[in-house]
């Protein structure tokens, strides 16, 4: 029998979050300019019309670092630079409706940072209503936005809502002080209850918030106390993130590296905050996601209709995800790309008219199959394949689904593969078996935050 310890000490090694495959330090950086809008054309001719798109709008700008963040931002008090950001994030679009040729169907707008809230509300009302009008948005379609709670106002969330957004995510983290101010994120319980009151009296249909595991100072009572507070104000939907501790890319997070907890201290975390999460009556909707059982995505998940993209876990089901601003990610089916990170030269790279990839990634044959795989697995922690699939795993793979059999974690045939309960905190080790990408390429792990 293997116990659940011998386990995480022996899979807690890097892997990707699978928010796409391949994952992007993998991509081949094989598409230009010319190649992106034919691919951009086709998808929209083949998933416009029936699925929509979705539209994901990056505003980086913050004004303190939080620590632990492993986001692309940039950190100011001017705010004199969200206007001319927010010209280019038009200018972007303009591009995008130039290879559309028709007015679009939108089936998700998602605004993400950096803090989407350091803009002030007159600023979004006006970038929002440029893109709404010349669009279309379908009957189900999702607006939703990341709000910081010191910062999004009664009028941000007015101004918002008057466009048709209905789900405010807000990043918590945490509500004990001595861990807020180690990641430096001071916000008082109060100011998060005062966000989420609002948002709701506004009309919000829905109300999530982010919180991590494994930050410095947290102990089981410090968690237990936070979500004691998380569950006086219910919020729709919980992503409880690992903490990914990756000093030689955010140099920042070393200076609370000795008071971090130990791979052991940071299970119990996830499994004391799994169970308090249970008994609030919370569904686990697959890797880091819980819902009430009310909201869509549980039922999505019910319903098998679950999808994974750059923002997580969604209920759209759109093959046509187009990215708009400094390091955001395009996802169209046949190829992604990420636009270039640094503001000022994606403001020049659009001025140009340009809509120039820092990384992009064509998808051959064998990476869509892989893909259908790994979303089947993340979505549903089960697959099927036909009888013949498993004579094209090769010999080492084949001996690890075996081994995560053996270990409980998994049940495997000729028919397909099903994640058992025991086997769900391992999943993202269990998506590396058909991951031929990183298999190739075993040096880019490292790269990558620890699995649990």
């Amino acid at each position: 029998m293997y116990s659940i310890e011998s386990l995480i000490k022996k899979y807690n090694i890097p892997a990707p979050r699978y928010t796409s495959y391949p994952t992007v330090p993998l991509w081949q950086n094989d598409l230009n300019h010319g190649n992106w809008e034919i691919l951009v054309k086709k998808a929209f001719q083949d998933f416009g019309d029936k699925e929509g798109l979705s539209l994901y709008i990056h505003l980086p700008f913050c004004e303190s670092l939080c620590i632990y963040c492993g986001c692309n931002k940039r950190i100011t008090k001017n705010h004199a630079v969200e206007t001319p950001y927010c010209d280019t994030i038009i200018s972007e679009w303009d591009i995008y409706m130039n290879l559309f040729r028709q007015k679009p169907k939108l089936a998700s707008i998602h605004l993400g940072g950096g803090t989407p809230t350091f803009f002030s509300p007159e600023t979004l009302k006006t970038l929002m209503a440029y893109i709404l009008e010349r669009a279309e948005l379908m009957d189900d379609a999702e607006l939703s936005f990341e709000g910081h709670p010191n910062n999004t106002t009664q009028k941000h969330l007015e101004a918002l809502f008057e466009m048709g957004f209905k789900r405010v995510s807000y990043g918590i983290q945490d509500f004990n002080p001595e861990v807020q101010k180690a990641i430096h994120r001071i916000q008082p319980f109060e100011k998060v209850k005062e966000a989420t009151l609002n948002a709701r009296m506004i009309g919000y249909d829905s109300v999530n918030f982010d919180l991590i595991y494994g930050l410095p100072f947290q102990t089981i009572d410090s968690i237990t106390d936070t979500f004691e507070k998380v569950s006086m104000l219910n919020p729709d939907r919980i992503a409880f993130y690992s903490y990914a501790h990756l000093p030689s890319v955010f140099p920042a997070q070393k200076s609370y590296e000795m008071h971090l907890p130990t791979e052991a201290e940071k299970r119990k975390l996830y499994e004391k905050g799994r169970e308090i999460l249970a008994t609030m009556g919370y569904i686990e909707i697959g890797m880091d996601h819980f819902a009430l059982p009310t909201d869509p995505l549980s039922k999505a998940k019910k319903d098998k209709t679950l999808h994974r993209n750059f923002m997580g876990y969604t209920t759209s089901p759109s093959k046509l995800l187009i990215g708009l601003g400094n390091s955001a990610i395009s996802d169209i089916h046949y190829a992604y790309k990420q636009n270039a990170k640094d503001v000022k030269i994606y403001q020049q790279q659009i001025e140009n008219k340009l809509l120039t990839a820092s990384k992009s990634h064509l998808m051959s044959v064998k990476d869509i199959q892989n893909r259908d795989i790994i979303l089947s697995l993340i979505c549903n922690q089960k697959v099927s394949w036909n009888r013949s699939f498993l004579q094209h795993i090769n010999k080492v793979n084949l001996s690890k689904l075996n081994t995560f059999q053996s270990e409980g974690l998994i049940k495997f045939n000729s028919n397909g593969l099903k994640v058992l309960p025991k086997g769900q905190p391992f999943l993202r080790n269990i998506c590396t078996i058909f991951d031929e990408r990183m298999q190739d390429n075993e040096a880019k792990l490292f790269s990558f935050s620890k699995a649990i």
